[in-house]
């Protein structure tokens, strides 16, 4: 029996949903940090999405206003085969005018108000227009280091 392509496509996009929702519910210490510093538009009112299926792929931070993917990488992404995947991965999204930044679990950590500071910097070099930050409110959040 030959397949079908819309019902495989309907069902990749259905698991990556899935996947998506089960890696929200089972966040690292750094992604649970970094969701504790973006949430609720605290950065200058822009939104950012946790774990949002991007085709084939789930990032791990998203901002649609800014085109904007943030990426945090623990000791795994450290293998060649990781590399590769990773650079792959990068390249598709930027193909499709995504920016990707990538942030080690122990650079969050440790410095986590450089790390906003690179997003928000990201963010204004995006060329969009972005949400006005509320008035009289700082543009980032105070984290930690």
């Amino acid at each position: 029996m030959p397949r079908r392509p819309k019902a495989d496509a309907a069902r990749r996009r259905e698991f990556r949903r899935k996947f998506a929702k089960d890696m929200r519910n089972a966040p690292t210490d750094a992604e649970r940090k970094l969701w504790s510093l973006l949430r609720n538009k605290q950065m200058t009112a822009l939104r950012f999405r946790r774990q949002q299926p991007v085709g084939p792929y789930i990032a791990d931070f998203f901002c649609a206003a800014a085109k904007l993917i943030v990426e945090l990488d623990g000791g795994q992404h450290g293998t060649k085969e990781n590399l590769m995947y990773d650079e792959q991965r990068t390249r598709f999204l930027n193909d499709r005018g995504y920016r990707v930044l990538r942030f080690t679990n122990s650079d969050l950590l440790k410095h986590s108000q450089a790390v906003l500071e690179g997003i928000w910097l990201a963010a204004k070099e995006s060329g969009r227009p972005l949400p006005e930050p509320p008035s009289g409110g700082s543009t980032l959040p105070q984290g930690e280091g």
